[in-house]
Order: structure tokens, then sequence, then C-alpha cells
């Protein structure tokens, strides 16, 4: 069965969506019913029913270590622009372009240590 979507129009492409929607939904269901019935015909060759499987016993849950995380202090400054004391760096993470350009003029980090 081959269908032509260019030659449909949108109300008959719509139509055809809501009919794959629904022929899949029963497949779905349909599948579902075959698995369960496979699932209990193997259960019951163990002598088992698919309920004893499921309520059967169940691994312990592993102790979660609930200890709650303390936040870091804040690093003080280490380093202060001498054109601009408010502006300070602590010497962590990537140097700030005055600080890096200070030290390409010949500053060095010791004299804008704080």
């Amino acid at each position: 069965m081959t269908i032509d979507l260019k030659s449909m129009n949108s109300k008959e492409l719509e139509k055809l969506l809501g009919d794959v929607k629904k022929a899949l939904q029963s497949a779905k269901a349909r599948d579902r019913r075959a698995a369960l019935k496979a699932a209990e015909k193997a259960a019951a060759e163990w002598g088992f029913s698919l309920t004893d499987l499921a309520d059967g016993e169940k691994p312990a849950k592993k102790a979660r270590n609930t200890k709650a995380k303390t936040a870091k202090p804040k690093s003080k400054p280490q380093f202060a622009n001498p054109a601009d004391k408010s502006q300070t760096w602590t010497g962590k993470g990537r140097q700030p372009n005055w600080f890096r350009s200070a030290v390409e003029k010949g500053k060095s980090p010791d004299d804008m240590r704080i």
C-alpha cells in the first residue's frame, strides 16, 4: 500500500495523521499484551506468577552520604590595580587585563601585592 502524500491536501494529511496515531496506540497495546502473556508463560514455567516475581526481594538501597556541603570561603584579594585600587584580583584563575598589561610594561607582581 503506497500513499502519495504530495497529492494530499492538509485536511487529508491531518486525518491520515490521526489514523496513524490511533493505529500506533492499538499496536503498542497489542504488543504490550503479547509481552505480558509471554512473561506470564515464562514465570509459570518456573512455578511463579508475575506478582510473585514483582513483590519478591528487592536489593537493599545503598545508604547515601547526606552530609551537607559547606560553602567555601571567598578568597581574599592579593593584588590591586595601581591605577584604580578598587580593581583587585585574588591571584587565582585568569589574570585580569590590568594585571597582565602592568606586567608587560615591566611592573613586578610584588609591586601590586596588597
